[in-house]
């Protein structure tokens, strides 16, 4: 077991790697992903909040009592800056219609699945992170709908209803569930056991759902895919500098403004993904760009936590 759990901290710790990787894959053999669609692409997102919630604790929601203050000015962030900065670069890069329509669900989807492992990387507040994530994502099947509908209703039909379905159901019960499992069974050793090797199953859906969009749409990254890169890029980019300027602002120590600039940089692309294949299928760069926000943001997320913990070594010697 001790083994596994091993190799389960190296698939945390190399996400954007094995996503990578599991990406080219699927561009060069496709037919192994073709499976990874509709239903079974909603179980695997599913499955990957379940373990989100089997992190979570009492403890965690109590966060959320304790710093209304800092929870609320992460939540009005990840649902105000994230979706302005993408109708921003759409408007301004005129973006097609396909490529506008992922950028923004990546813009209004809550905060990623692995940005609490990227804030404990960074040497971050991780008890906020989990408190901002878990604030996002418990207010995601209301602020997403309504976000995608003010902000892309009036070119794209927008299934606002739907949406709030899916992402309650992809989402926000699985979180439940998963929580009730944890706080049942929190005290059980073989459940702790079986918690620390959680993460794995989760990199290894994530790259699933990464590959199966590959699969599909993959040809298409050879026509959109400069497009993609800069409009993911930038929105992500801009994204980290303005959490960390909020958290300078509002007078956050070192700590909470490398977390608040994490969650507010990295979103949950994996459940932008499987919306837009849900909800825009005669668009398939929405997806595509849902995707390639998914490997970027793993790996972008990554690098910054790294620079971080880089800092505070030399700054230290």
């Amino acid at each position: 077991m001790n083994k596994i759990i091993r190799i389960s901290k190296l698939f945390s710790d190399q996400t954007a790697v094995f996503v990578l990787i599991a990406a080219g894959i699927a561009m060069l053999k496709p037919d192994l992903f073709y499976w990874v669609k509709g239903s079974s692409q909603t179980a695997i997102l599913g499955f990957i909040m379940l373990t989100m919630g089997m992190t979570l604790s009492t403890d965690d929601f109590k966060i959320l009592a304790k710093r209304p203050l800092d929870i609320f000015i992460g939540a009005s962030a990840q649902y105000t800056i994230m979706p302005l900065l993408a109708f921003a670069i759409v408007e301004i890069a005129n973006l097609p219609k396909g490529i506008a329509v992922g950028l923004l669900l990546v813009g209004t989807c809550p905060g990623g699945v692995s940005s609490n492992i990227m804030s404990y990387l960074a040497k971050g507040d991780v008890a906020f992170s989990v408190g901002m994530t878990t604030a996002s994502t418990l207010l995601s099947p209301i602020m997403t709908p309504l976000l995608m509908l003010w902000l892309s209703g009036e070119s794209v039909e927008v299934d606002a209803l739907g949406m709030f379905k899916s992402i309650l159901i992809v989402t926000l019960l699985p979180v439940i569930i998963g929580s009730l499992l944890n706080w049942l069974f929190a005290k059980n050793q073989s459940y702790k056991k079986t918690m620390q090797i959680m993460p794995m199953f989760s990199v290894i859906g994530l790259a699933f759902i990464v590959a199966g969009v590959t699969a599909y749409h993959g040809e298409h990254f050879f026509t959109s895919g400069i497009a993609i890169f800069c409009a993911i890029s930038i929105h992500n980019s801009l994204g980290y500098l303005s959490g960390y300027i909020l958290g300078i602002i509002t007078g956050m120590k070192t700590p909470q403004r490398r977390t608040i600039a994490i969650e507010v940089g990295c979103q949950n692309a994996g459940l932008g993904t499987n919306l837009a294949s849900t909800h825009f299928p005669t668009l398939p760069d929405a997806a595509l760009a849902s995707a390639v926000a998914c490997v970027y943001h793993s790996i972008s997320g990554t690098i910054l936590a790294n620079a971080f913990a880089l800092y505070d070594k030399f700054k230290n010697r």
